[in-house]
């Protein structure tokens, strides 16, 4: 039999609808529930879950511990501490994007690559230009450029007199997602409306003898051609590992010698991703026997005679994939492309942010959501854990968003996956040093659904990390490793509290 005890955990009476604001005056910790009189196994089963106290106790966090939990069914918020206060969402974050994108944009949406010619096409000769026009497709890849070459040569086009010109205006260039990150990271990439292999490029290293060779390329599974738009040259150093600047024409990194070892590999972000496109765009087209060189970027709006259009698959999977692999890259350009559906014109990342706040306040009731970006990378976001689990019980009804969140897996003692943990949950996690977010849904053994959100934060233990350095401070691991310990104790704890 079901008790009573959810309505009598209410921490105030701002917590008692759904369609409130946030937390007034919330307590910092939760009050226990008061048990019936007759007890029962029911009684003993309560107590012997962990108070809210003691959990965060023993997570030695410091800093702010905020979370909400909220029963699907009733819509009704059970539990809280801090529920009110805006914190770091991180990429959390990214839940909230695709929830705008799928209202906004619609399960089928499709992001369009063009070609288009400038002038006639007469004979397999294009006389004028040919334009490689971006929509903002975050999952273009070299594979998805060779069969655009491959249909343009079908197509009875074997020679490009003038140029081809990248066009990549119809999101605006944001040179970096957070310039707050290292240069370096392929979590921080530029953005732009023709984006390719999520604006990174493969950077390969070999020793032979006492030096080193090199290679920068756009490779994929099938295809692997070399790229001057980015270059690398090994320095005679120790530190740092890499440096960057901009050389006018191309992206020019260094290297140290003294952290290449024998060889190796990695993805490096790239700072021009419309010459990069055209770059490759251009190798590929030749490789089909197709004349033309790559020129500058394309100016203005493209008009003329589309050639060939390549559509990336529908928004579902692209948002699944951004959600499994928290992909920054794909989070701002679907948050952009929103926004500029939205406003009918692009919207620079500041300004798509300041949309999407007022969307999430509007729609979702995230009473005080401020969002800069839309993936969390940017730290000055701030979103409450009422807010954020207010929104997903809102949306759950509807079935869009739990499919394609990522199974939070429950773990033992010793780190070890649980795979038959009575309890599922359904979540997006967010991470920067020293914050660490989960939310989503959480489904008890006996069927019932809760949504919840969990944001911790230590600003005192962030303040001194050179946020521009890829070196990890001290104590961030076992931190977080902490935090993911609070946050399964609190999802088990509201699993045997509120389950029938």
């Amino acid at each position: 039999m079901r008790t009573n005890i959810s309505r009598r955990f209410l921490l105030t009476t701002a917590l008692a609808s759904l369609a409130g604001g946030a937390m007034a005056d919330a307590p910092k910790v939760s009050l226990r529930p008061q048990l019936r009189p007759e007890g029962g196994a029911e009684a003993a089963r309560i107590r012997s879950v962990p108070s809210v106290d003691a959990l965060i106790e023993r997570a030695k966090l410091g800093g702010d511990v905020g979370f909400a939990v909220i029963d699907v069914k009733s819509g009704k918020p059970l539990e809280g501490v801090g529920a009110g206060d805006g914190m770091p969402p991180a990429s959390v974050m990214k839940a909230i994007t695709a929830l705008y994108a799928l209202e906004t944009l619609g399960e089928g949406y499709r992001f369009e690559t063009r070609l288009i010619a400038t002038g006639p096409v007469k004979d397999g000769v294009l006389d004028g230009d040919l334009v490689l026009a971006g929509g903002g497709d975050p999952v273009l890849d070299t594979n998805g450029l060779a069969d655009m070459a491959a249909r343009l040569k079908k197509a009875g086009v074997t020679r490009v007199t003038g140029k081809l010109r990248a066009w990549a205006g119809a999101l605006p260039f944001t040179r970096f997602i957070d310039d707050e990150q290292p240069l370096h990271v392929g979590y921080n990439p530029s953005l732009s409306g023709l984006n390719l292999n999520f604006n990174r490029v493969h950077f390969e290293w070999k020793r032979s003898g006492g030096d080193y060779t090199v290679a920068m390329d756009a490779r994929s599974d099938r295809y692997r051609p070399s790229v001057r738009v980015a270059r690398m040259r090994v320095a005679n150093r120790k530190g740092p590992v890499y440096t960057y600047e901009d050389a006018g024409d191309h992206d020019a990194w260094t290297v140290a010698s003294g952290a290449l070892g024998n060889g190796g590999s990695r993805w490096l972000p790239v700072r021009r991703p419309g010459d990069y496109a055209a770059e490759v765009f251009t190798a590929l087209a030749q490789a089909q026997g197709v004349t033309l060189s790559a020129g500058e970027v394309f100016e203005g709006t493209p008009e003329g005679k589309v050639l060939v259009s390549h559509l990336s698959e529908p928004l579902v999977p692209i948002l699944k994939e951004m959600l499994k692999y928290s992909n920054n890259l794909t989070a701002e350009l679907v948050g952009l492309t929103t926004s500029a559906a939205r406003l009918g014109r692009p919207a620079d990342l500041a300004a798509s942010g300041a949309e999407m706040s007022a969307w999430a306040q509007e729609t979702l009731g995230m009473t005080g959501a401020k969002l800069v970006d839309h993936s969390g990378l940017g730290e000055m976001s701030r979103v409450t854990p009422l807010g954020m689990a207010r929104a997903l019980a809102r949306v759950h009804g509807d079935g869009r968003l739990k499919p394609i969140l990522k199974p939070f897996l429950m773990r033992d003692s010793q780190g070890g996956i649980m795979r038959d943990h009575p309890v599922k949950v359904a979540s997006k996690t967010g991470t920067l040093y020293f914050v660490s977010t989960l939310a989503g849904y959480a489904t008890a053994p006996d069927g019932t659904e809760l949504a919840f959100a969990v944001f911790t934060h230590n600003a005192k233990l962030r303040e001194p990390i050179d946020s521009r350095s890829d070196v990890r401070p001290p104590g961030a691991s076992s931190w977080n490793r902490r935090a993911k310990q609070l946050q399964q104790g609190l999802i088990e704890r509201w699993s045997v509290m509120y389950a029938g």
